[in-house]
């Protein structure tokens, strides 16, 4: 795991709400907590090329923060009859009501969280830099994720 994910986000990765996301499978065989730091780690991995070759940075912290709690929506997804089945468009919203309530996140936070499902979610854009790394995170590491569980 990068470093940096400690540093940032000790708080997040040792709560006891957050270590739940275990029990709920994402993509294939991998976990939404599985999913979510491989993203972070994704996220940071584009941060720091963009870095290089841009000489453009972003925080960090929020970038971590903001991908760790991307998915914090705490349920089942894959259940037929638990009204999930616009999960693609509802799950950012449920996640940052949950963020909201168990963090102190910042509005850049807020903003990768609540939008990181575009372009699926049309009205719903990124408005950071690091929310669109989020965003292209997510959709790398949910291919990656789906191709793996494919024969």
């Amino acid at each position: 795991m990068d470093t940096r994910l400690k540093k940032y986000a000790e708080d997040i990765l040792t709560n006891e709400t957050y270590q739940s996301m275990k029990k709920y499978i994402q993509h294939g065989r991998v976990s939404v907590l599985e999913h979510s730091v491989r993203v972070a780690e994704t996220s940071l991995a584009i941060s720091d090329y963009l870095k290089k070759i841009t000489k453009t940075g972003c925080s960090e912290k929020e970038l971590v923060r903001g991908a760790l709690l991307h998915d914090y929506f705490l349920y089942d997804w894959h259940e037929k009859n638990a009204g999930h089945g616009l999960h693609g468009f509802t799950h950012a919203a449920a996640a940052l009501k949950n963020a909201r309530k168990d963090y102190d996140i910042s509005e850049i936070e807020a903003d990768i969280i609540e939008k990181h499902m575009f372009p699926l979610n049309l009205t719903k854009v990124p408005g950071c830099r690091e929310a669109w790394i989020v965003t292209m995170a997510d959709k790398y590491c949910s291919l990656i994720e789906t191709i793996a569980m494919r024969k």
